[in-house]
């Protein structure tokens, strides 16, 4: 047995002593600094890792005078779309609703149509959604702040 798998195994022990709402809260805390997080990198428009998200297409020139464009999932960020989630046993982050799709589709890099009758078009990956080690640093943190209450 390796010593990581004997200190995982420890906390989790120690972990498992919480009460259930004890454990809820700290998970409440991890779900919420991981989607300020998230939602920090797509407001940067970089991936988890740091690496800048791949710019939109060029749009054709003859395209409508005036439009203001946002940058890219400026919505998606919102509490209304990005939902943190907590039990006694997880913290969840995940989108809601319609936009899941979408998120799906940019995150892999699947194929989509952008309208209802155009060519299906394979889009470029962008981590949406996923942990690096600063916020690994955090959530321990949180754990052992909720371990010494």
């Amino acid at each position: 047995m390796s010593d990581l798998q004997l200190v995982n195994d420890r906390l989790n022990a120690l972990i498992g002593n919480l009460s259930p709402s004890s454990r809820k809260a700290m998970a409440r805390n991890i779900a919420k600094k991981l989607r300020a997080s998230q939602q920090q990198n797509i407001k940067r428009q970089q991936a988890p890792d740091g690496t800048p998200f791949k710019p939109r297409k060029a749009q054709p020139i003859r395209s409508k005078k005036g439009r203001v464009k946002r940058e890219m999932f400026a919505k998606l960020r919102t509490a209304k779309y990005m939902k943190a989630q907590a039990t006694s046993n997880e913290a969840v982050i995940e989108f809601t609703g319609r936009v899941q799709r979408m998120v799906w589709v940019h995150h892999y890099g699947l194929l989509d149509s952008p309208t209802l009758n155009s060519k299906k078009i394979r889009y470029p990956q962008r981590p949406l959604i996923g942990l690096n080690l600063e916020i690994t640093k955090e959530i321990h943190k949180i754990i052992i702040e909720g371990l010494n209450k």
